[in-house]
């Protein structure tokens, strides 16, 4: 199973991510969390493990991945694959270099941009693709790949090698408006897209089921400010939250074979 985490800025979902990894990995999964975010430096910390080499330095660095992109270009591909996966990779033949690991949970981090002036993150966005795309499971792994904020990953076609496409919506008109387009894209990649309602208290949940299929919300969890406090001192969050079972009970029913 392989899920893609979308959403705005802000929305929670690396905090989303991490609390499902922990849930999952304490109902006996393997989870491997994949870092697509070339601008967030903090979901290492949220699941308390430190980050290895980036599989974009391992594969000669954001220029060389982006001169084999090119070249696929030139060849008048559509999407063109950087060609580097000969063949599927489980997780157990990922480079043990670019492999963070902590019992059952691994993290593998795609690539960051790193300087001024560097250019475009286009390259990150076609290695998160076909990275996906090539991954092969086994029946007690999941991958969760916590993405950019906004849709640029769908509009890369990341979301082609996935099984379930989960966006994370915080109590904002933004994020109701975003959430149409995830499901637009979503359906135009194949796949349905699901919703889980972050951050909200008072009648914010109420407010925002108004403007979504009800059939689409899959959790509900509430502000949690002890969340909040350990996301602010960068310490990792434990699997104890309100509503995360839910999404995890989705998550397994929706499992081939389930």
């Amino acid at each position: 199973m392989k899920i893609v985490i979308s959403g705005k800025g802000g929305s929670g979902k690396s905090t989303i991510t991490s609390l499902l990894a922990m849930d999952l990995i304490d109902r006996g999964y393997r989870v491997l969390v994949i870092d697509t975010d070339e601008s967030n430096y903090g979901l290492e910390a949220l699941l308390g493990i430190a980050y290895s080499q980036e599989l974009m330095d391992h594969l000669g660095g954001k220029k060389a991945v982006g001169e084999k992109m090119k070249a696929a270009f030139s060849k008048g591909a559509n999407e063109p694959a950087i060609p580097i996966f000969d063949k599927s990779w489980s997780i157990d033949e990922i480079p043990k270099e670019c492999l963070s690991t902590k019992g059952s949970l691994g993290l593998l981090q795609i690539g960051k941009v790193k300087h001024f002036g560097e250019g475009c993150a286009c390259p990150m966005g076609g290695l998160s693709r076909d990275f996906l795309k090539n991954l092969r499971l086994g029946p007690k792994d999941i991958a969760i790949i916590d993405t950019e904020a906004g849709v640029e990953h769908l509009g890369r076609g990341v979301a082609k090698g996935a099984d379930l496409v989960m966006a994370v919506l915080d109590p904002s008109f933004e994020s109701i408006r975003l959430s149409g387009k995830i499901r637009e894209m979503a359906e135009e990649a194949g796949k349905s897209a699901y919703f889980i309602l972050n951050k909200v208290e008072d009648d914010a949940a109420e407010r925002m089921m108004k403007a979504l299929d009800p059939k689409e919300i899959i959790a509900v969890i509430p502000r949690n400010k002890e969340i909040e406090r350990l996301g602010l001192d960068g310490k990792p969050l434990g699997p104890n939250v309100d509503g995360v079972s839910d999404i995890t009970t989705f998550v397994l029913r929706s499992m081939p074979g389930a």
